[in-house]
């Protein structure tokens, strides 16, 4: 049997709304691969907070920012202080964050939960998603309104938004899904220098939003 393991991004929705959205799909876990699980604008969505209003709901929280975060602590994760997901994806520490989520999704309905709004502003997507995919797992995105997407046509409308087409005569389909996700990842993976040079209070927003995983 093939899993499934959906993705979705807290963005500034109430308690409510989060928890319908999870609930309409049959969500039963929520494993939150933030690195920092804590949100200033949105405190609903602080780790106990989250945790106790997902429980009042009958759903399981597990957290899962240590591995599948996208702010590693692994300095060979790093090229000129960006993070870089291809040397990411192959720690053992995210290897065993991926096996864990395989595990559950072999008797859960689990969502994998970060904070941006849209699918391809997140590593959930563009990192995690994308090596699950490679394990064999079918990766659906439920979106901000409620609906959802395969993980095939988020990539497809990826590779239209920058500006690329999967029909090319010099180069495969494979190799132009490639170039989409490398490209993407350069534009949103956390770059220590850059948020090194922001204010303090500039810092403690983005963290408090949930600024890149």
């Amino acid at each position: 049997m093939v899993c499934e393991v959906f993705t979705i991004g807290h963005s500034t929705h109430s308690i409510e709304k989060f928890i319908d959205l999870l609930s309409t799909n049959g969500i039963q876990v929520v494993a939150d691969v933030r690195s920092s699980p804590f949100s200033k604008f949105t405190p609903q969505f602080n780790r106990e907070n989250l945790q106790n209003s997902l429980k009042a709901s009958g759903i399981r929280y597990v957290f899962l920012g240590k591995e599948l975060g996208a702010r590693s602590e692994d300095p060979a994760c790093y090229v000129a202080d960006k993070v870089q997901y291809d040397r990411l994806a192959k720690t053992p520490l995210f290897q065993s964050g991926l096996d864990r989520v395989i595990d559950g999704a072999n008797g859960y309905r689990i969502a994998l939960m970060c904070a941006e709004k849209g699918p391809l502003d997140c590593h959930r997507t563009i990192l995690v998603a994308r090596e699950l995919l490679k394990r064999g797992l079918v990766i659906t995105h439920i979106l901000e309104d409620g609906s959802l997407e395969n993980h095939t046509d988020a990539i497809t409308r990826l590779v239209k938004i920058l500006g690329m087409s999967l029909d090319d005569l010099f180069i495969s389909r494979d190799e132009i899904i490639e170039q989409a996700y490398s490209r993407q990842a350069n534009r949103i993976a956390y770059d220590q220098s850059e948020w090194q040079a922001k204010r303090p209070a500039e810092r403690s927003e983005l963290v408090s939003g949930g600024a890149r995983g």
